[in-house]
């Protein structure tokens, strides 16, 4: 028995929606906390954004790669697709800077790009017992290249072999600098564990497709539990961290993106109902989506600019400042994010209405 699950559809929406929302607040300077990614140890909601991407990615694969077998025309698809998708995220860090010298070279879309690739290789080698004890194998293997490679603390912002490797490689310009010290949180050799987390988005959708929609939803219950647990509990001896994706963050993330995602098959699987309908929308071209918001953001706050009383004004600083005329400046902020969302959710919508789906 295969079932379809509209909720898997609602989770890539919501994964969209709150890139969205994180990612476009009208100040940096004046967010609420739980909209900013922990500063390093630790989690806040806007930590779930991106182990959701990877997790649909994996679950989307369940779908698009079934019967599929390791052939020259699928590895070519997957390298293609592959290719693609880290040109999409060169091009848009090139964007923000204009310069090949000081080009970001790690970042969301190469990462997934990567997840990708070596998940669909994995997925067309291994059956479903093998890729379960790759998934930890990776998790695991990781772990030991942070307590072995790393010049001072594992764990520590320099210093660490995630931090090393990338440096050795790429270099200090090509890294990623909003930490105070060249750092990527996309880092090459902490993509392993993100493997897991693509890996484990495949799993859970295969499984559900063996099920009811009431006996997905309670899966997903007991195993998102047990997860989030072992998480809590690994977190003491590898703490918590999505710079540099341990382990306990793969864990911990992938129980709540269960625990979600059994509410919403409950909701929209089990009992039928539509309200959340927005969210598939929303999900319907997430690649353009993102993209179309990074180019938004970047243009309206670096190159949409004029003088203004003597000073430089962009036109994202003149939204959020007519909002923060009349809010006070973390509702103003948090307005403007939102007010985003429900621009590109209707270019989804208009996108949906035309059955227009922009693919790689």
């Amino acid at each position: 028995m295969t079932s379809r699950f509209y909720a898997l559809d609602a989770l890539r929406g919501l994964a969209i929606a709150l890139m969205v929302l994180v990612n476009t607040p009208g100040s940096w300077s004046h967010v609420y906390p739980a909209l900013l990614h922990a500063d390093w140890h630790g989690f806040t909601p806007a930590d779930l954004v991106f182990p959701l991407f990877l997790f649909a990615v994996g679950a989307a694969m369940a779908f698009s790669m079934q019967g599929q077998v390791i052939s020259r025309s699928s590895i070519l698809k997957i390298a293609r697709r592959t290719l693609l998708l880290l040109s999409c995220g060169l091009l848009l860090h090139w964007f923000a800077v204009l310069s090949l010298s000081e080009l970001r070279l790690p970042g969301v879309l190469q990462r997934i790009a990567l997840c990708y690739a070596l998940a669909a290789l994995l997925i067309l080698s291994l059956n479903q017992r093998g890729l379960l004890l790759v998934t930890a194998g990776l998790l695991l293997s990781y772990w030991l290249l942070l307590l072995g490679f790393a010049s001072t603390e594992p764990y520590v912002l320099n210093g660490n072999a995630v931090q090393q490797f990338d440096l050795w490689l790429l270099g200090a310009a090509h890294l990623y600098q909003g930490y105070g010290a060249p750092f990527d949180p996309e880092g090459l050799l902490s993509t392993l564990p993100a493997i897991s987390s693509t890996l484990i988005g495949y799993l859970v959708a295969r499984q559900l497709q063996r099920m009811s929609k009431l006996q997905g939803a309670h899966w997903l219950a007991y195993v998102g539990t047990a997860l989030l647990l072992l998480g809590l509990l690994w977190q003491f001896y590898w703490p918590i961290n999505k710079a540099l994706w341990t382990g306990s963050y793969v864990v911990f993330s992938s129980g709540l993106i269960l625990l979600l995602l059994a509410l919403l098959v409950y909701i929209l699987d089990v009992r039928q109902q539509r309200w959340l309908q927005p969210l598939v929308i929303y999900g319907t071209n997430p690649l353009f989506i993102y993209m179309l918001s990074w180019l938004w953001a970047v243009a309206a706050s670096k190159y949409l600019l004029w003088q203004h009383n003597g000073m430089t004004l962009s036109l994202y600083q003149a939204g959020y400042n007519a909002l923060v005329a009349l809010l006070p400046a973390q509702m103003a902020s948090l307005l403007f994010a939102l007010l985003h969302v429900l621009l590109f959710w209707w270019l989804s919508l208009w996108l949906y209405r035309r059955r227009i789906f922009i693919r790689l």
